[in-house]
């Protein structure tokens, strides 16, 4: 599931292990992940509040559960008896305390997210009891209704729910959940599957299971829509029945505007919704190979069918002010439909028109003359005295936060450690070798059993250029000894001189020299390197 945020900002969705994921559009990264170490079941929707500061998730362990978005704390779990589809916050608070859930296999219900306390929703038209029995004109599918997945949602302001059962009725409760106040018969008595209201609360669109999708014009006032609401009950006759009220009532509180439905394939319909300004209405097909994505105008032509992949669409969204789709596939991949936007570099020089063919220019007679620097400034007509506001953020045509300047424009990053990288074993291991194992060089390896003095130069073994590799240096070559030869026998030499007799100065006794059997392959005879 996906949802995208009154900030226009980021895109909310949740998975199938439990846990959400806050994209950032514009960095197209995450922003932040919330996890519930309590809940591993899958997300079945997912509610940004209308100021964007908190989020509520549906899972199917029948849990309910609210985020603080800032911080990135779970601010309260709710149990429930039945797995929730939906759940929606209600739209007319900053920090919301209640929330309609609409659960598998019973009715709807408003839940108060601080004491856990539930109240459910009236399904169907109360029949009234004439003393002894059941009414016979009560259908069998009455007594069943309350276990089929009914739609329901909050108006704009959030004081009315609007109900769609299993009927094919719409029905206008009262926040707090005691009465209907009015009901809309669908044609046909189709199930009615989903219930969504544009954000400017102007429109209702309602999906049936007979594979319409129609769309209602609210005719109650924007603003006091439940004061509204009761001063019309009160001007319809009261010799009416019940039934036949409430059907007053709402043949006055909702009237047809449109049908959508594909006359060919006659097919269901997923998850249909408004764009950001009304004037779109867009529905995913239900087929599982397909992944389509069906765009109508507001007057019921169909503008664009949008095709991807194989793969069966469960979810839908519409940016909040561009126009930008996002839709979830049932392999929970999320793909991001956009305008594809051609280059117009003109935009860059204000000055500059583009052609679209040659031109043949006639050039003014004063055009490429010298004009002084002095002359071309201009005195501006801007007051410079003038201060300029760069504080105030202009509010957006088609937000919903409308009533608070408290809305969520901002989401800091909280970046993650970087995992230390473990060495390899080996790499400490050949280390420790270098440090203790040293042997004697190729030259003085035979220097113990003349009774010469050791040489205690490196080992042979040393590290590659990967760290783990080892191998083993080579032979010298005969020129080389011959060099270390030289050295040698001049530095011996000089420190003969420097003594005056024949013994060894202490600085040549700690020099390394050269034993008897290299000497003979070096000098040719069996003489030693003494003086």
């Amino acid at each position: 599931m996906a949802k995208l945020v009154t900030d226009h900002v980021y895109c909310f969705s949740g998975c199938s292990d439990g846990s959400c994921v806050i994209w950032d559009f514009e960095t197209r990264g995450i922003a932040k992940e919330l996890r519930d170490e309590e809940c591993t079941a899958a997300i079945t929707s997912v509610c940004w509040s209308k100021f964007g500061h908190r989020i509520l998730v549906s899972a199917a362990d029948k849990s309910l559960i609210l985020w603080d978005v800032l911080s990135g704390t779970k601010i309260t779990r709710i149990p429930l008896q039945q797995t929730p589809l939906q759940a929606r916050l209600h739209p007319g608070s900053t920090t919301p305390s209640t929330c309609l859930a609409c659960p598998l296999s019973s009715a709807p219900m408003i839940v108060n997210l601080d004491t856990g306390d539930s109240l459910i929703l009236p399904v169907t038209i109360p029949i009234p009891d004439l003393g002894n029995g059941v009414n016979p004109s009560v259908r069998k599918s009455d007594f069943n209704s309350s276990f089929t997945p009914t739609a329901a949602c909050f108006n704009r302001k959030g004081d009315l729910v609007y109900l769609g059962n299993a009927k094919g009725e719409i029905l206008i409760i009262s926040q707090n959940g005691t009465q209907i106040s009015a009901m809309v018969p669908i044609s046909g008595g189709a199930v009615i599957k989903n219930i969504v209201f544009s954000r400017n609360g102007q429109y209702l669109l309602t999906n049936s299971n007979d594979r319409v999708i129609r769309i209602y014009e609210n005719l109650l006032p924007p603003k006091n829509e439940a004061r509204a609401l009761d001063e019309l009950t009160m001007t319809i006759d009261d010799g009416l029945d019940n039934t036949e009220k409430l059907k007053a009532v709402g043949s006055k509180c909702l009237t047809l505007f449109r049908e959508l439905q594909d006359s060919i394939t006659k097919m269901h319909w997923k998850a249909p919704c408004f764009s950001g300004d009304g004037e779109w209405v867009i529905a995913g097909s239900a087929s599982k190979g397909e992944h389509k994505v069906y765009i109508w105008d507001r007057a019921g032509l169909l503008v664009k069918i949008l095709e991807g992949p194989k793969e069966a669409l469960i979810d839908l969204a519409w940016h909040p002010v561009h126009p930008i789709i996002v839709s979830v596939s049932l392999t929970g991949l999320v793909y991001i439909w956009a305008k594809d936007y051609t280059e117009n570099w003109s935009a860059f020089a204000p000055d500059f028109k583009e052609l679209e063919e040659n031109e043949e220019y006639v050039e003014r007679e004063d055009e490429f003359d010298i004009v002084l620097e002095s002359e071309k400034v201009k005195e501006s007509e801007a007051n410079e005295d003038t201060e300029v506001d760069i504080l105030t953020v202009e509010k957006d045509a088609f937000s919903d936060s409308d009533m608070s300047q408290d809305e969520l424009c901002f989401l800091p990053a909280s970046p993650s450690p970087d995992v230390p990288v473990q060495q390899d074993k080996r790499l400490g291991s050949s280390s420790r070798l270098l440090d203790s194992n040293y042997s004697e060089s190729p030259i003085s390896e035979e220097a113990p059993a003349n009774g010469q003095t050791q040489n205690h130069s490196r080992s042979p073994v040393e590290e590659d250029t990967g760290g783990t590799r080892l191998k083993r240096k080579r032979k010298p070559s005969g020129k080389v000894l011959d060099l270390q030869t030289e050295k040698v026998v001049e530095k011996t030499t000089k420190s003969k001189k420097t003594s005056g007799s024949g013994r060894l100065s202490r600085a040549a006794r700690n020099k390394p020299i050269i034993d008897q059997d290299y000497s003979n392959d070096v000098n040719g005879d069996d003489s030693d390197v003494f003086f």
